[in-house]
């Protein structure tokens, strides 16, 4: 199974291109990210999470290289075994660059990308990642329309997912556009219901707004 830092990112490239489509990727995906690998956490025992405070409930180790740095990280950000969620989101997006590499490894290891190198005008070099096995996102794809467009109650971890998938936009990668359109109040609806998933929505608009903001002369 794939994890929900995986799953993001698939979704998030082109096919083909194997290039990233969020317009503004380090700020919506790496924040996905964090949320994505705070979720991880979360079904595995070692953080829990109400409205707004984040209790880390277990040290021992995931055996996952980035979810242990991450649980060192919250080990030194809470005391008293709890912080507030929206800090423990800001001080991971540090680390959004590491999960993505992690990613990275993980997908091409199983064969679902690989990495093509190639230089532009024969001098810049560049990176970019297609897909070249689809067949597990393309099942994650199918059980999200099922969720979204009928009325199917998801289980904890579709929840997570759907309001990740919200937070970067990416529905629209899945649904028509007429789809998106019939089916938009429900998905907002569901995302509510994932306290990771709404922190990642407010430090994106957060994030956001600052950038809009006129340097000083």
């Amino acid at each position: 199974m794939l994890s929900f830092a995986e799953e993001i990112y698939l979704l998030a490239l082109d096919d083909v291109s194997g290039k990233i489509i969020i317009p503004s990727k380090e700020t919506v995906l790496n924040t996905a990210l964090a949320g994505a690998v705070l979720s991880e956490l979360s079904f595995m025992g070692r953080i829990d999470t109400d409205t707004e405070m984040l209790y880390l409930t277990s040290k021992e180790p995931t055996g996952n290289r980035i979810l242990d740095e991450v649980i060192k990280i919250l080990q030194n950000e809470i005391s008293d075994g709890k912080a507030p969620l929206y800090h423990c989101m800001k001080v991971l997006l540090p680390k959004a660059l590491d999960i993505e590499n992690y990613v990275l490894e993980n997908l091409i290891a199983h064969g679902i990308l690989k990495k093509v190198e190639e230089k532009i005008l024969w001098i810049f070099p560049q990176r970019r990642y297609p897909i070249i096995d689809s067949r597990e996102i393309t099942d994650v794809e199918t059980r999200l329309r099922e969720i979204v467009l009928g009325d199917e109650i998801p289980d904890p971890r579709e929840c997570v997912l759907i309001s990740l998938i919200h937070n970067c936009d990416l529905f629209k990668e899945i649904l028509s556009p007429k789809e998106l359109r019939r089916c938009s109040e429900r998905i907002e609806d569901i995302s509510k219901l994932d306290a990771v998933g709404r922190e990642v929505a407010q430090l994106i608009d957060q994030i956001n707004a600052f950038m809009s903001i006129p340097p000083y002369v």
